[in-house]
């Protein structure tokens, strides 16, 4: 289950990640709010953390995601993922060297930073 984060600023967007995610919380949630964000933003800055309560990802889920990161690769200005999960942290820490958006991995314990990072500026 996605959860939008209803207290971002404009040009950011925040969702966080509980239990089992699935593709239809990616096609009715994160991918509406993005193309409409997009439309009014010609660059984004998002957090997205992934809770304790966390269970993993269906595979359609992941798909989406990596779709979504193509359809909009230079629309990124900031992206932070706050996570425990190590294989989430390990995945994320590569794939944030290929992204040309600022990417910064965080903790749950530095939800505070990362939200701050994410909102700095604007």
């Amino acid at each position: 289950m996605i959860e939008q984060m209803k207290d971002m600023p404009a040009g950011t967007l925040g969702f966080i990640a509980h239990g089992q995610v699935t593709a239809a919380d990616y096609e009715n949630l994160i991918v509406p709010d993005i193309e409409a964000a997009f439309q009014l933003n010609r660059q984004l800055r998002m957090l997205y953390v992934i809770a304790e309560d966390f269970t993993g990802f269906e595979a359609g889920a992941m798909w989406d995601d990596a779709r979504l990161g193509i359809r909009h690769f230079l629309g990124w200005e900031r992206a932070a993922l706050v996570t425990d999960v190590t294989w989430l942290r390990s995945l994320a820490h590569a794939m944030g060297l290929l992204v040309p958006a600022e990417f910064r991995l965080f903790r749950l314990a530095e939800f505070n930073e990362a939200r701050n990072w994410i909102c700095e500026g604007l």
